[in-house]
């Protein structure tokens, strides 16, 4: 049962042209990553690459596994599977197995990589399980966790919803206000509670990946203990593979089901109202906000406040406070690069345009089939992208906006600077987005070039920094928010910012002027055309 899927899988174009590239750029990525951080000497290289191997893997595991297996129950062809002899069960299976084998495929192919730092004696052999082994299995475990998370009904994932609120809520208190004094503020509880919390806490801080990867590669760290840890997480992970995807695969039918036959209420809110004059762009932001992404919201906007009252409060920030969490940022770069990743990840529903995309062709066909023969133009295309994008990255923009904020009322920076780094934001996002619709326009999928876009040239940008090329750092869009509160406006910023605005300008114009024509040309060539997965 299982070779159909691998073959269509693999010998399909459009699935086969995806996978080269994904090799491709994850192996651009890590080759990249390493040189920076390892082979340029940085401190705590082998640390900050564990940690950036694990965020790549679980970014590419939800694209590479968790994409396929969300948008499957999307298609209503997926119907003649579920009645065939064929149970739904093996239909997910089937799948994940794929996604899972084409994830580990693109893992191997930077196993040239991390043989040379075997060779230059960067790293010893064992140093492969969390540089490795780790990453490859929680970014599976992520995508199966998220796969599940997406079919669960909406009851299930709004209580979810504040239990991630709640986790925030304990993460800023404990990890973040307590800190390094958390022994101090659990005196005030009974002994028995405070030694659980406390147990609690440390179990928590230490079990997790990042921990582990953090305490393999600590000068103090003892062999076993190390092992013991890797071995527990690493099993942990492939635990929460296994349970989230037997989740996952009772629920593909009823997930289905959902989505396509359950009956909308007679007593909802009339829409009439909210869609306007405009319902392409009313129905892009529904789509886009169906999994809003609330959580991360929450956590990012609640540690910049923290991280900006303590930037203000300055030495009259308590003692009794935690400062470590704020001090360990500040090693990494500080203010400056906490928003500049803020504002990267605005910036990623604009570039990636997920309000209008189509998971495949063959979707994007019945879609523009009854689109273009409305009276739609070029410009309610890009309204309806741009409504999608903004609703969607927004709130970030507003969460860089209180560090920036914080840096000039505590006089770290000039307010200029500040008001220079809000305007490279604010450009990084209209580049992100012109780049996208431009692409969504043309037909192409914008996966590749979202991605160099939004984790390739952050890397640059800091290999660049690195390497004390701040003039040259300016001319990557990442820069154009970060130099002015870090290492001030140049030269190279100025340029990069009329360079970048320019050429935003440039393709913002040239897709409204040929967004109708290329989609129609676009759609005449790919319409009735057989499945490409």
């Amino acid at each position: 049962m299982l070779r159909p899927f691998f073959e269509v899988a693999m010998l399909a174009p459009g699935r086969q042209l995806t996978f080269r590239r994904v090799v491709v750029g994850h192996t651009l990525f890590v080759a990249a990553a390493a040189c920076v951080l390892v082979g340029s000497g940085v401190a705590d290289g082998l640390t900050t690459l564990g940690y950036v191997l694990l965020s790549l893997a679980m970014v590419e595991g939800a694209a590479v596994i968790g994409w396929r297996l969300t948008q499957l129950p999307k298609s209503q062809a997926l119907e003649f599977l579920l009645v065939s002899p064929v149970q739904p069960r093996r239909v997910f299976t089937a799948e994940a197995l794929v996604g899972l084998g084409r994830f580990a495929l693109a893992w191997l192919a930077a196993l040239p990589v991390f043989l040379a730092m075997l060779l230059f004696g960067f790293i010893a052999p064992p140093d492969l399980l969390p540089l490795f082994v780790l990453p490859f299995v929680w970014g599976a475990a992520t995508a199966a966790a998220l796969t599940a998370w997406v079919y669960e009904p909406v009851l299930v994932r709004r209580l979810g919803e504040l239990l991630g609120l709640l986790g925030v809520l304990v993460y800023l208190v404990v990890g973040v206000l307590a800190g390094e004094h958390l022994v101090q503020w659990l005196q005030v509880l009974p002994e028995g509670l405070a030694r659980f919390v406390y147990d609690a806490v440390l179990f928590g801080h230490t079990m997790n990946p990042f921990g582990v990867v953090r305490y393999w590669f600590a000068p103090d760290a003892v062999e076993w203990i190390a092992v013991e840890r890797l071995t527990w997480v690493t099993a942990v992970g492939l635990g929460l593979l296994t349970a989230a995807g037997v989740r996952a695969a009772f629920r593909l039918k009823g997930h289905f089901h959902d989505r396509h036959y359950t009956p909308q209420s007679a007593g909802r809110a009339a829409q009439t109202q909210q869609i306007g004059d405009r319902p392409l762009s009313w129905w892009a932001v529904r789509r886009v906000m169906e999994y809003s992404g609330r959580v991360n919201v929450y956590l990012a906007g609640g540690f910049a406040l923290v991280y900006a009252v303590y930037l203000v409060a300055g030495d009259s920030w308590p003692a009794w406070m935690g400062q470590l969490v704020f001090q360990l940022f500040d090693q990494w770069g500080g203010p400056p690069t906490v928003a500049t990743a803020i504002s990267v990840l605005a910036a990623v529903p604009a570039v990636f345009q997920f309000g209008l995309w189509d998971s495949t062709t063959q979707n994007r066909c019945k879609r523009l089939e009854l689109l273009l023969l409305s009276h739609l133009t070029g410009r309610d295309y890009w309204h309806a992208s741009l409504a999608a994008a903004w609703k969607r990255g927004r709130a970030y923009l507003l969460v860089a906006g209180l560090l920036w904020a914080a840096l000039a009322i505590s006089g770290r920076v000039m307010w200029w600077e500040a008001v220079a780094a809000a305007a490279g934001a604010g450009a990084l996002w209209v580049v992100g987005f012109a780049v996208g619709f431009r692409s969504f326009a043309t037909g192409y999928q914008t996966s590749g070039l979202a991605s160099l876009f939004t984790l390739g040239l952050p890397l640059l940008l800091f290999g660049l920094l690195k390497a004390g090329w701040t003039t040259a750092a300016g001319l990557v869009p990442a820069g154009l928010c970060h130099l002015p509160v870090s290492s001030g406006v140049n030269w190279g910023w100025a340029a990069g910012m009329l360079g970048w605005l320019a050429l935003a300008a440039w393709l913002t114009r040239t897709g409204l002027t040929n967004c109708d024509a290329d989609l129609r040309a676009w759609y005449d060539a790919n319409q009735g055309k057989k499945a490409e997965g």
